[in-house]
């Protein structure tokens, strides 16, 4: 099984994510500006794609000129039905390569460690289907999913963004919280953007404690739904080299 992550930042990478890729004995192939390899326009070759998050919008292409290539992935993934999970900016690059809108968040930023609750339809969902209804993750975003897809389903929401997840087609997710993260994220996201959390009124100090008190739990929730989505991967993600040509 072979997974292509799409890495906008070196400082956000892959994660606890990718500690289950390699659990599973996936290969995980990553590119991106700073990862050193080119992104493709196709997943050909490829059973599962993620795209993580970024500090640029999903359309900032003149600040983030690689932005139409994985626009351009991102809908190949859509129209093969090849397994695809778009992590923060990821999500909402999904939003907008299948018609959803983007725009700041309306209620102020959420970042942090933050509550999230499933919604109704996220019981019969591969992924987030039986978890409490209740869970916290961490949160680092300026832009929300306004309006999702057309035919999306809602699977998670918050009080601050109404559309945290959701499902579009029958193999692609879109997360708006950061699954992938745990403290020693949250301490370098904190370090490069202390001025912006001072902004927030928020400290360094207080965010990351919050997180590291709470890591056993993310690791254990978020860990079991990347499992799920690198099972879901490894019965529908059929390496798509003929059919993406």
């Amino acid at each position: 099984m072979r997974i292509l992550v799409v890495e906008h930042e070196a400082n956000a990478g892959i994660g606890l994510i990718g500690e289950r890729i390699h659990a599973a004995g996936a290969e995980l192939v990553r590119v991106g500006p700073e990862a050193g390899h080119e992104i493709p326009v196709s997943p050909a070759g490829f059973d599962g794609v993620i795209v993580l998050g970024g500090s640029s919008g999903p359309t900032d292409d003149q600040v983030a000129p690689w932005l139409p290539r994985v626009r351009g992935l991102i809908g190949r993934c859509l129209a093969d039905e090849v397994p695809y999970l778009g992590v923060c900016l990821g999500a909402q690059m999904l939003t907008v390569v299948a018609g959803g809108v983007v725009a700041g968040v309306r209620k102020g930023p959420e970042v942090g460690l933050g509550d999230l609750v499933l919604t109704d339809a996220a019981d019969g969902d591969p992924l987030l289907g039986g978890l409490p209804r209740r869970l916290k993750a961490l949160q680092w975003h300026w832009l929300e999913m306004h309006e999702l897809p057309e035919g999306s389903v809602s699977l998670c929401t918050s009080d601050a963004c109404p559309n945290q997840a959701f499902r579009v087609g029958p193999a692609a997710w879109g997360l708006q919280f950061h699954l992938e993260g745990l403290a020693s994220t949250a301490e370098a996201w904190a370090r490069d953007d202390s001025e912006e959390l001072s902004n927030l009124g928020l400290t360094a100090k207080q965010l990351v404690a919050n997180v590291r008190e709470y890591e056993p739990q993310l690791r254990q929730t978020w860990a079991e739904v990347s499992d799920r989505w690198l099972a879901f991967v490894a019965e529908h993600g059929t390496t798509p080299s003929v059919r993406s040509t």
